[in-house]
């Protein structure tokens, strides 16, 4: 496990894969953007394992990540951290809630809630815990921005426009709303740099960081590789990083960041690619097409 800091450096960022298979070329896009931005400010880049849904979880991708990551050139400062082995955390976390009267026991299921917008609030008169429920919060009735450093300026209605989110499921898993924020909380963190497909979650990860009584941390969301018009991803069958060919998938990468790179291995890559690295180069595009 990760150790933990009372104190956060100027700049701390992460890479958090979840090990449902190997790396692929758009994962290898997230590790790097967020790890040049955190070598920009002179800051650390740690890496978590958020091996947080055991059905999904495939044997051996953890350490066929770390595998890749390191074959890439792209090198860690702390322990590696398993969300696996955080339950006392998260347990925690929710007994902070649910002292705060945050929380409510929901029984609803996905057919009773199809097709509402929002989570309508049917279930928030359950306070006390119940075994055959999912656990939400209840998020604030309050108005929250913040200014996305590719995405720019972000605001949202809370209540009206995200509603309850679940940080436990029924069947007893820890979300990923909640895991994410007491880890990054937790780690430190003070940058968090991720595929704008998480832009969404956002909100709600914010309003629990102010629950839970810490500060809210800078976010950053860049643009996905897409193919075909889907996102490139292992559910949609993106082919494994091929580690012996390490130099060749990281040219593949620099032109979609704006980047001229003569190099000729991932070490003198990396090097020559934060001399050049903006981040205002990828400001406002949501997505990249190979």
């Amino acid at each position: 496990m990760a150790s933990m800091t009372a104190q956060s450096p100027r700049y701390r960022g992460r890479f958090a894969p979840s090990p449902t298979g190997p790396l692929h070329l758009g994962s290898l896009l997230a590790a790097l953007v967020s790890y040049l931005e955190a070598r920009r400010h002179g800051g650390e880049w740690w890496v978590r394992i958020e091996d947080l849904d055991p059905p999904r979880t495939q044997p051996g991708a953890s350490d066929a990540i770390l595998r890749s990551l390191d074959s890439h050139g792209l090198t860690w400062d702390s322990p590696v951290m398993y969300q696996s082995q955080r339950d006392d955390a998260y347990h925690h976390a929710i007994e902070v809630l649910a002292d705060l009267d945050q929380l409510f026991w929901c029984r609803c299921s996905r057919k009773q809630l199809a097709g509402q917008p929002v989570y309508p609030g049917t279930c928030r008169a359950c306070r006390q815990p119940r075994g055959d429920a999912a656990i939400r919060f209840q998020t604030p009735d309050i108005d929250d921005a913040f200014t996305d450093l590719f995405q720019g300026p972000q605001r949202t209605a809370l209540a009206r426009d995200y509603g309850d989110v679940v940080i436990r499921r029924r069947d007893g898993l820890f979300a990923y709303q909640l895991a994410v924020v007491v880890d990054d909380a937790d780690q430190g963190m003070t940058d968090i740099v991720r595929g704008i497909d998480l832009l969404s979650s956002t909100f709600w990860q914010r309003a629990l960081y102010r629950a839970l009584g810490h500060e809210c941390p800078n976010h950053a969301h860049f643009p996905v590789l897409v193919d075909a018009g889907q996102k490139l991803s292992k559910q949609n069958f993106a082919p494994a990083l091929d580690n012996n060919q390490a130099t060749a998938n990281l040219m593949q990468l620099w032109p979609w960041l704006g980047l001229d790179i003569q190099a000729d291995t991932p070490e003198r890559m990396l090097a020559e690619a934060l001399g050049q690295w903006s981040p205002t180069y990828l400001h406002g595009l949501a997505e990249i097409a190979l």
